[in-house]
């Protein structure tokens, strides 16, 4: 007989697969699960694909799909007599205007491989090469036991490449350290930030590497069990994911249980507490931390979380050493898989060496289409810098000390044809639209940002934002995850770069809320 906590972690797969979170569906479950009934629909409601109707298609409503024309393709499929849904993001960016069908697999015209570097051996993930089934680093990681690993992870200076920057030895040595004998490994691939889909690739053409890195990771922590929480729309990489998976077990990764656990739709489970949450079928709402999940995550027990380009980083680690590994870096450690999209020539995910320019991405991606006027470094968190700091590293140091950040290096450019204050007005609909309601100054502030914003375009009078930096510093300093802190940034980085562009103004006729 089942526990009552796993009994609650089933719900949100229950409900998915009875269609999603409808009343005949949530009864059900209920009666299933033993779960109260108001419990089941209080988290079942709270995630996207479990609210949509299974039958419509989903339009992107991202930033790159906007700037490509998202609006059009909706009426487009509209006027074919197809029902469609405009969601936040579907990580298609690169073949924006992007739309998935009713199984979330992409329509024809947004199922295009993604552009890559060519094969080149000397790069950690290699995403334009061989698939690498050899686990090697893995068997290097058991001859050379768990302390040995732990010195190479720390001299690569491996950072999490999720968004934190965060040492990613520290972590390991954290969840090794704890005195409970139950521990979990978490791999994060709810890949949700607008402009980014470098983890969506290394599944499709490396997913071994992953794999093999939280094999190696498993092995050190001393954990049997993992968990990949897989954003829910990403139908096909499950299915090469779990190929992945079926075949190792086999093989290299026998004695290990690992599990696919689908997202349900919900942004903050990016965030690793929030993902906990929704791993044990609750509603994500990120946790107060601490504890730190290194401490008490999942099932109350320590966890490893790190996301998926993290993770694929480690065989390279192991097999050719951290020093190796840290030099293939500029200013700070290691290669960096950076995803370029919008006004570009060839948008996709380039392994270049952290801390390389915009305009050297740019060169990778096949130059600028247009005159450029703008970009987010690092995906809707980032907020947006001037063409004056395309010479700028696109690393963690270089861009906080202009209040940006590299987060997932999702960089998107917009060219001079963008109305700018209308690209803001996209951004922070996505945050509000996100936010999980938590915590006050996230919820009311996401949404007073869009709302002032609103009144700006509506009336083209600039004191309506007269307000927006004491609202965003309320949020910045009262939020209680990093959603609510960065929600503010389009608005906030916009008006401090770009403040010719947001005087008086002709009235906006169309928003397109979306």
């Amino acid at each position: 007989m089942q526990s009552k906590s796993a009994q609650r972690e089933g719900i949100l797969q229950q409900l998915a697969e009875q269609g999603g979170a409808t009343a005949l569906a949530v009864a059900q479950v209920a009666r299933q699960s033993g779960v109260p009934e108001a419990d089941v629909w209080g988290a079942g409601t709270f995630y996207g694909l479990l609210r949509r109707d299974p039958k419509k298609t989903l339009v992107c409503n991202g930033l790159s799909c906007k700037l490509h024309g998202a609006d059009a393709l909706h009426h487009q499929l509209a006027g074919q007599g197809v029902a469609t849904e405009f969601v936040a993001c579907l990580g298609l960016c690169d073949v924006a205007p992007a739309a998935v069908g009713p199984e979330l697999l992409p329509l024809p015209a947004s199922d295009q491989p993604a552009h890559v570097l060519p094969s080149d051996p000397n790069l950690p993930i290699d995403l334009g090469g061989p698939r690498d089934r050899s686990y090697r680093g893995l068997g290097a990681a058991l001859k050379l036991g768990p302390e040995a690993v732990l010195r190479e992870l720390q001299a690569s200076g491996l950072q999490g490449r999720g968004g934190a920057g965060f040492a990613a030895h520290i972590k390991w040595r954290s969840v090794r350290s704890q005195p409970s004998p139950t521990r979990y490994v978490v791999c994060n691939a709810d890949e949700g930030e607008p402009g980014t889909f470098k983890d969506r690739e290394v599944i499709r053409r490396q997913p071994d590497k992953l794999l093999e890195g939280l094999a190696i990771a498993a092995h050190v922590v001393e954990s049997t069990q993992i968990y990949i929480y897989l954003r829910g729309e990403f139908e096909r990489e499950r299915r090469i994911l779990q190929d992945a998976i079926d075949q190792a077990l086999l093989g290299p990764l026998a004695g290990l249980e690992v599990h696919i656990v689908r997202g349900q739709g919900a942004y903050i489970c990016g965030e690793e507490t929030a993902l906990l949450e929704s791993l044990e079928g609750r509603r994500g709402m990120p946790r107060l931390k601490p504890p730190f999940p290194t401490e008490r995550g999942f099932r109350n027990q320590p966890t490893l979380i790190h996301n998926v380009e993290t993770l694929a980083c480690v065989p390279d680690i192991v097999l050719r050493g951290g020093t190796r590994f840290a030099s293939l870096g500029r200013r700070e450690p290691g290669a960096k898989l950076y995803c370029i999209s919008g006004h570009v020539a060839r948008p996709g995910v380039y392994e270049l060496p952290l801390g390389v320019t915009l305009d050297e991405l740019v060169a990778h991606a096949g130059g600028y289409i247009g005159t450029p006027l703008a970009f987010s470094p690092g995906g809707a968190s980032s907020g947006f810098l001037p063409m004056g700091e395309r010479s700028r590293p696109l690393d963690f140091a270089s861009l906080s000390q202009v209040g940006s950040m590299l987060g997932s290096a999702g960089a998107v450019v917009l060219n001079d044809s963008v109305d700018l204050p209308l690209a803001v007005h996209w951004q922070l609909s996505f945050f509000e639209h996100e936010s999980c309601g938590q915590c006050a100054p996230c919820r009311l502030g996401s949404r007073w940002m869009r709302q002032a914003l609103d009144r700006y375009l509506a009336s083209g009078d600039p004191a309506e934002l007269s307000d927006v930096r004491d609202v965003a510093w309320e949020m910045l300093e009262g939020s209680i995850c990093g959603l609510g802190q960065v929600a503010a940034l389009p608005l906030t980085s916009a008006l401090q770069h770009f403040p010719h562009h947001f005087g008086h103004r002709p009235v906006t006729q169309e928003l397109h809320h979306g």
